[in-house]
């Protein structure tokens, strides 16, 4: 049977119109015909008869059988389309529309902060990624993604691997790159005792990590994985938020700078370690309100160790409970607000009510950005722009910044 791919869904699968509904085909882009025995709505051995021209090489060896990467088999160019039409996609879906901005995309080898997996073998160990749509541990020796520090670590973690994995269970390691080094944090592994303890630390000092956390309790710490925000150094808790790239954190605080303009007081909702509130501080006070007592309190010590900072009040709050009210926001010029992919329904509920002059918007799901959106156009906002920030190369993952105003 040969069909034709109409359009890509929304984690990069061809879709195509069978006998009998859609037919989902990984790894194929709008206009290719492809030849294959269709089973259900799927399409075995499927074979490229007419390519598209947005159809490339995949840079990267492991980009057939990694589930890392899921478009590398397309032109820059057109994943930047299929990005934007994502969000513009979810806004049309509210009956919202807006100016975009060019689409910022962060340069390959530049992630530096991954989640791997790991599983020890009979002769050492597994690390990689997962295959696409399978519990298969896939090898990334030259991976294209990570940065070349992160890929540095595989010596490191494949020790950590043999000592505290198993054969039979998989662990998780979340390796980010700090300005002293490698930070771990490994979740899965055997439960910790004295012996374990000391050849974890071993290995720590021998490959030197910054930081080595198990199981949520670090067990060596070299030196403080500090990070930079603007003028301050924040050492984030283990397993704190932390933007992909340095490229895209980048572009998403000029965007936000952009955004709340001369602002001379602003609320930064969700503000983890200050990715936004430290660099906006050196021209703004700032009340930085996040659910983790310990990024906050990660905040407030960069702050304090900052000379040059404009006022920074911490808060620890839940704001999915207790969300700022209209009252609460009055003595504001600004807000910036980067929920988690569930948004923030209520926050933004109470946003509507306020009389803020202006909001810059982080997400990282155009579907719950664009329902929280419609909120405030209802209330009378207007959505100025929107800028997709494409830290996640290769991946169906959409970030976005955007600026209402009243």
């Amino acid at each position: 049977m040969i069909l034709t791919i109409d359009r890509l869904g929304h984690l990069g699968d061809g879709i195509a119109r069978g006998p009998a509904g859609p037919v989902y085909i990984p790894g194929l882009l709008p206009g290719e015909e492809v030849e294959g025995t269709l089973d259900g709505d799927r399409l075995i051995d499927p074979r490229i008869v007419t390519p598209s021209a947005d159809r490339k090489k995949p840079p990267c060896p492991h980009a057939r059988t990694c589930g890392g990467c899921l478009m590398q088999h397309a032109s820059d160019a057109f994943v930047t389309a299929w990005k934007e039409g994502i969000v513009k996609g979810a806004l049309a879906g509210q009956g919202l529309d807006a100016p975009f901005r060019p689409t910022h995309t962060s340069p390959p080898n530049s992630r530096r902060r991954a989640t791997l997996a790991a599983r020890k073998t009979k002769g050492g160990a597994l690390i990689g990624f997962h295959a696409h749509g399978s519990d298969l541990i896939i090898p990334v020796p030259n991976c294209h993604l990570l940065h070349p520090d992160l890929l540095a670590t595989l010596p490191a973690l494949e020790a950590l691997t043999r000592a505290g994995g198993s054969r039979t269970t998989e662990l998780a390691l979340t390796i980010t790159r700090s300005l002293a080094g490698p930070d771990v944090a490994v979740t899965g592994g055997k439960d910790l005792d004295a012996t374990l303890r000391m050849d974890l630390a071993r290995i720590a000092e021998s490959h030197g990590l910054a930081r080595l956390t198990w199981a949520g309790e670090t067990v060596a710490l070299r030196t403080a994985p500090m990070q930079r925000f603007g003028k301050a150094l924040v050492a984030p808790p283990p397993g704190a938020f932390l933007q992909a790239t340095p490229q895209g954190e980048a572009a998403l605080l000029h965007a936000v700078t952009e955004a709340v303009g001369d602002a001379k007081r602003i609320a930064d909702l969700f503000a983890g370690c200050g990715t936004f509130a430290l660099p906006l501080a050196e021209k703004a006070e700032l009340l930085a309100v996040e659910g983790d007592s310990a990024m906050t309190a990660a905040l407030e010590k960069g702050w304090r160790a900052t000379p040059g900072l404009k006022k920074v009040t911490t808060e620890t709050r839940d704001l999915f409970r207790r969300p700022l009210e209209p009252d609460e926001l009055r003595p504001f010029d600004a807000v910036v607000i980067d929920p988690p992919r569930a948004g923030a329904e209520a926050q933004f509920a109470t946003l509507a009510r306020s009389q803020v002059p202006v909001i810059a918007a982080v997400s990282c799901n155009p579907v719950t950005f664009a329902r929280d959106a419609k909120t405030l156009v209802t209330a009378g906002w207007h959505l100025d722009w929107v800028q997709v920030i494409d830290q996640f190369r290769w991946s169906s993952h959409v970030e976005l910044a955007a600026r209402f105003s009243r």
